[in-house]
């Protein structure tokens, strides 16, 4: 199987819980994210791997248009049923593929967007230019998305478990990494944050809907990360119940213009 078989499995039967999962829906974290990307008043706006559209809506009031795309149609039937009820008339959804081309022009908007699907895609750096192209010069590409741990074996650790957990994620990047890519796609970093998120393990376990035998396994390597510190999730058991902290780290990028010489 393909991984973006993977993808649209796993999408697909956590579509529901996935759009109502609290770090996804937030409207205060919502809202944070669009102040600081900033976007202009008359911008079009394309969200990459939009899911259930919570982040192209959040942009709506602010935007000209907005346009939001996703490999997967179960997210995209929930996103459209929202922007109806919402009365939304600038934003619309479409099916595509981000990590094949995206379906518009070079430079047809003013911001670019996604968050939390880097760890997604089996090639992120492929992702990040395909962003990169579509924005026009002097635009803005963002991105949000979880990180990990600038040491590789902790990272590695960090990532094993989240692969258990969910088989449609490939590896969280260490910020470096991030930086790297977004730079190799002619883009410069003009604002940045970082926070973390806590989260219950039943509850992250639950939105994705793994095996037994995979709950069990990504469970206890959580466990073991509590006792040894490997990943740098820092686990903790608050009244008796173990979390772990999530990395994240929203980047606002520049694309610069091509200078010919």
């Amino acid at each position: 199987m393909e991984h973006k078989d993977l993808v649209r499995e796993e999408f697909t039967r956590q579509a529901a819980d996935y759009a109502t999962a609290p770090a996804i829906r937030d409207a205060e974290h919502l809202r944070k994210l669009v102040e600081i990307v900033a976007p202009p008043a008359d911008a079009r706006v394309l969200e990459v791997a939009t899911g259930p559209g919570h982040v192209a809506m959040a942009f709506a009031p602010l935007c000209r248009e907005v346009v939001g795309i996703d490999l997967t149609e179960a997210p995209l039937k929930i996103a459209e049923q929202m922007r109806s009820e919402r009365g939304l008339a600038n934003v619309r959804f479409q099916h595509g593929d981000v990590e094949s081309r995206l379906p518009f022009k070079d430079g047809e908007f003013d911001v670019v967007v996604c968050r939390f699907a880097i760890h997604h895609f089996a090639a992120p750096e492929k992702v990040i230019a395909e962003m990169a192209r579509v924005c026009r010069a002097d635009g803005l590409v963002a991105v949000e998305d979880l990180i990990a741990s600038e040491q590789p074996e902790r990272a590695a650790y960090y990532n094993q478990f989240e692969r258990l957990r969910d088989t449609s994620h490939t590896s969280a990047l260490a910020m470096s990494e991030l930086i790297r890519m977004m730079g190799a796609a002619g883009l410069e970093i003009v604002r940045f944050t970082s926070h973390g998120f806590r989260v219950a393990v039943s509850q992250w376990i639950k939105a994705a809907h793994p095996s037994p035998e995979r709950a069990a396994q990504a469970i206890a390597m959580v466990e073991r990360d509590a006792d040894e510190d490997l990943s740098g999730a820092r686990p903790i058991r608050i009244d008796g119940e173990l979390h772990f902290t999530y990395r994240i780290a929203m980047l606002v990028t520049r694309k610069l213009p091509v200078r010919v010489l």
